[in-house]
């Protein structure tokens, strides 16, 4: 078994000055931890693998293709591969469990 918390997976990210922290890695799947600062700007660009978002803590919103919604803690969204996403108007410091399908750079982009 493997079994991981939160709290300890914010030190280690944060120890290493990252907006993400990747803490499991599999050729099936990945996870890691996500955080973005109040009023931030989301970096990141598609990925070439399925993506799923848990928001642990934070408000915000996130834009996949032409659709947007507002997250909040125990929102998932499930984000295709490819496919354009970003969170934005980011009110309170957004924490969220990201997990690749598969793992994360295990793809090659199109």
């Amino acid at each position: 078994m493997e079994a991981f918390e939160l709290a300890d997976i914010e030190l280690r990210r944060r120890a290493h000055s990252t907006l993400y922290h990747e803490f499991l890695r599999r050729p099936s799947m990945s996870l890691g931890l996500y955080v973005l600062p109040a009023a931030g700007t989301d970096p990141q660009r598609p990925h070439a693998e399925d993506e799923a978002y848990l928001v642990v803590r934070g408000r915000a919103k996130i834009r996949v293709g032409a659709e947007t919604r507002a997250v909040e803690p125990g929102s998932v969204v499930f984000v295709p591969a490819h496919a354009e996403h970003r969170f934005h108007d980011i009110t309170e410091e957004l924490s969220v469990v990201v997990m690749f399908a598969p793992a994360e750079g295990s793809t090659p982009r199109s």
